[in-house]
């Protein structure tokens, strides 16, 4: 059944490319029908099982980071096109797989959306699960805000080795009790920075104007101090101390009882933040805080997320947006480094959600 099932899919993504496409849903959407038992059976076979990356903002530069850091010692396979649904999992373990349909990975590190990530445990149970936060994000497919947290924390039920979960987003953190099978760690930023990186209840908690002192821009709503003197109860695992904005990020981590200096090639308070997640569920796994460090220095920027190109001998950046709180951090970036040109595209297609209505909620 493996062998039809990446025979399958690799020519289905053949054809798609004699075509000029370059879909990744298709041939995992037929190998889901065709071969519903393909996914368990399959990543069943990986001595260290599944991860599951999932959140609101940051799943696909987390997912990266994490693979990257885990492939300085283990064979890795991730879905690193940020096709995050249930047949675009499948469709990265087809085309890891060779034409024999044998497997070739210790470790499968998975970015999922909240929804499809309900849907993949149901069929798979992960080992590690990192859950990253939960902002008002695509209305149209979650509803409110407390419904995509519930879809988190049947995830988080699943994991049979280690959960681990943002400090400082109260609905994040609160996951921890209902986590039974697994060891639940944190992440988490340092009390000084908690402004920068206001929750979902932080940014509509309030509606008086900051002046910026919070180091965001102007005019965004100041947080209030209650749930970051809260989150500092919580011990974390990984946490980001310090960073310096531009089109790279330069930051202080602990990791573990270690701190380091890391250059991100992604810039941005939020890949920082990121970065922390990422070092949190590497340090589950049998590596160092050195050799962590190691392999977030080496991320490349994920697509879209600070990838940068040379286009008639102009420098582009480019940064992908989809909710209101990604699309203030990621102003926050750009002002940083000052371009001489800022171009603001939308779309309205199905997979980033057909109501556009939250631009309302950005601080242009």
């Amino acid at each position: 059944m493996n062998l039809a099932a990446v025979w399958t899919a690799k020519l289905t993504g053949a054809a798609l490319r004699r075509v000029g496409r370059h879909g990744n849903a298709l041939p995992g959407l037929i190998v889901e029908r065709l071969f519903p038992r393909f996914l368990p059976h399959t990543l069943a076979a990986l001595p260290l099982g599944t991860v599951v990356v999932s959140g609101t903002n940051g799943k696909t530069t987390t997912t990266k980071m994490v693979a990257t850091v885990l492939a300085e010692q283990y064979r890795v396979l991730t879905n690193d096109t940020g096709s995050n649904f249930v047949r675009g999992a499948i469709t990265a373990v087809c085309d890891h797989a060779d034409w024999r349909g044998r497997l070739h990975a210790d470790v499968a590190v998975f970015e999922l959306d909240e929804a499809h990530a309900v849907r993949f445990v149901e069929v798979v149970r992960p080992q590690r699960v990192l859950l990253l936060n939960v902002m008002r994000d695509q209305l149209d497919r979650f509803g409110e805000i407390d419904t995509t947290a519930g879809l988190l924390r049947t995830v988080a039920r699943t994991a049979s080795t280690a959960v681990v979960l943002n400090r400082d987003d109260p609905r994040v953190a609160a996951i921890a009790t209902d986590v039974t099978a697994a060891r639940v760690t944190y992440y988490g930023v340092a009390p000084e920075l908690r402004a920068d990186f206001p929750t979902d209840d932080e940014l509509y908690g309030t509606d008086k104007p900051a002046a910026g002192s919070n180091g965001l821009s102007e005019g965004t709503s100041k947080p209030t101090p209650v749930a970051a003197a809260d989150s500092t109860l919580i011990p974390a695992s990984a946490e980001l101390l310090a960073v310096d904005l531009g089109e790279t990020s330069t930051l202080m981590l602990r990791i573990g009882p270690e701190t380091h200096e890391i250059a991100l090639r992604a810039g941005g308070a939020h890949n920082a933040q990121n970065a922390a997640g990422a070092a949190a569920m590497a340090l589950t796994f049998d590596l160092t805080p050195a050799r962590v460090a190691a392999g977030l220095r080496a991320v490349e920027p994920a697509f879209g997320r600070g990838q940068t190109f040379t286009v008639e001998d102009r420098r582009l950046v480019l940064h992908l947006v989809k909710n209101p709180a990604g699309f203030r951090q990621t102003l926050r970036t750009v002002h940083a480094y000052s371009p001489d040109v800022v171009v603001i595209a939308i779309n309205d297609d199905y997979a980033d959600g057909r109501d556009v209505s939250w631009l309302w909620d950005v601080d242009f």
